[in-house]
């Protein structure tokens, strides 16, 4: 019995692995975040690692997420700082329309609306560019415009994956107190991680042959 227990393939001690490393990287993440333009090939490597963990793929953590991070640096940063810059014009934006205009303008209403609906499909993006970014090769503008097509296509998924990274974050700390800690050891590698499960199944479908000639991607070998 005990010799099960530990057993390092027993399916507990695999669940508790993963949180290790789910730990791990998210002190990488925040290391190699530092400098702020880094975000996007951090964020690249992290979700290199997190869909090998739910895939149940080997490779060492530390290992698989320096090599995504140089492998990814130059092109992940250059969509990180564009996605920032349009996410800055857009807020903007936004509060201009919905807080300086004046209350009751049709203009308003419409510019705000639209506005918001641009913000979430850049939410969208956001989602799905870094996974893709590491896991399909493909020029930066293709890969952007890659991210764009599939938010649009499963939109349903962004509004299901927004909904847990907001539960994620917002249980600690209106339900359950107790996690907030967890939240801090586990940070945005445990979105990662959770996002990762709907991933996997969204991204396999880009992966055959017939997607890859269809829509451009180009699949990591």
């Amino acid at each position: 019995m005990f010799s099960g227990i530990f057993n390092y393939d027993n399916p507990v001690w695999r669940f508790i692995g993963k949180f290790f490393d789910i730990f791990v990287l998210n002190l990488l993440w925040i290391i190699c975040s530092l400098p702020l333009f880094t975000i996007g090939a951090s964020t690249t490597a992290v979700y290199y690692v997190t869909l090998k963990l739910v895939r149940d793929e080997e490779g060492g953590t530390i290992r698989s997420f320096f090599k995504s991070f140089r492998e990814n640096f130059r092109q992940a940063t250059a969509i990180w700082l564009f996605l920032l810059a349009l996410v800055i014009v857009t807020g903007f934006d936004i509060y201009f329309f919905a807080v300086l205009q004046p209350a009751g303008g049709r203009i308003r209403f419409v510019m705000t609306a639209v506005l918001c609906g641009f913000a979430l499909l850049e939410l969208g993006v956001l989602l799905f560019v870094f996974p893709l970014q590491c896991r399909f090769y493909n020029p930066v503008k293709r890969t952007l415009l890659n991210a764009l097509l599939i938010a649009v296509r499963h939109f349903v998924w962004v509004i299901v994956l927004l909904a847990l990274d907001a539960a994620i974050l917002l249980i600690p700390f209106f339900a359950v107190p107790a996690l907030i800690p967890f939240l801090f050891l586990f940070g945005f590698p445990l979105l990662a991680f959770a996002n990762s499960f709907v991933l996997v199944g969204i991204l396999d479908k880009y992966m055959s042959k017939e997607e890859e000639n269809q829509d451009g991607f180009n699949a990591v070998p």
